[in-house]
């Protein structure tokens, strides 16, 4: 049948899904942008995915830290001198390891995370409440999919920490 219209369906969809997700990335980007702004003055959003990580894995070693970071230890250390100045972040010795140094959280690094979290959330969740419940749930599986596919861990339901800001531990790596 020459006649015949080819169906959506039918078609290999992954540009069509691609284009879609590279859409809402750009949505994303802008929410997390704006999360950020009230302390852009204060941390870059290096610094700031530094901050996420301590503040969801607890106090780390230099090399474990960078690992998760996916950059060089000297660059972890940069970043994490610059957030001891402004009292986000400092240095600890390992109590279990009088040799090693940590690297935490101070309250107010804690509290500067949780702030640009709930911002984000907020304005998530006003994007949320325009969907219809059909499309809400919709959007629970396809994300759930997606993100499983790209290795980043669920959040429990009820959870309002920082690991929901959209970083994995690591860079993706091809394979996994």
């Amino acid at each position: 049948m020459a006649d015949e219209v080819q169906c959506p369906q039918d078609v290999d969809d992954v540009d069509a899904v691609t284009r879609a997700v590279l859409t809402a990335s750009r949505l994303l980007v802008a929410v997390s942008a704006r999360s950020l702004a009230a302390v852009e003055d204060r941390v870059t959003l290096a610094q700031f995915r530094l901050l996420v990580v301590l503040s969801t894995h607890g106090p780390a070693k230099l090399v474990v830290l960078a690992d998760r970071l996916g950059v060089n230890p000297s660059t972890a250390m940069r970043m994490i001198d610059r957030l001891i100045t402004a009292g986000l972040a400092d240095r600890r010795t390992n109590p279990e390891n009088r040799r090693e140094t940590v690297l935490r959280l101070t309250d107010e690094g804690r509290a500067l995370v949780e702030d640009v979290t709930a911002k984000r959330r907020q304005e998530i969740a006003t994007i949320v409440e325009r969907l219809s419940p059909d499309r809400r749930s919709a959007l629970i599986d396809a994300l759930t999919a997606f993100t499983e596919a790209g290795g980043e861990p669920g959040v429990t339901v009820g959870h309002t920490g920082a690991s929901p800001l959209g970083w994995a531990d690591a860079p993706l790596h091809q394979g996994r």
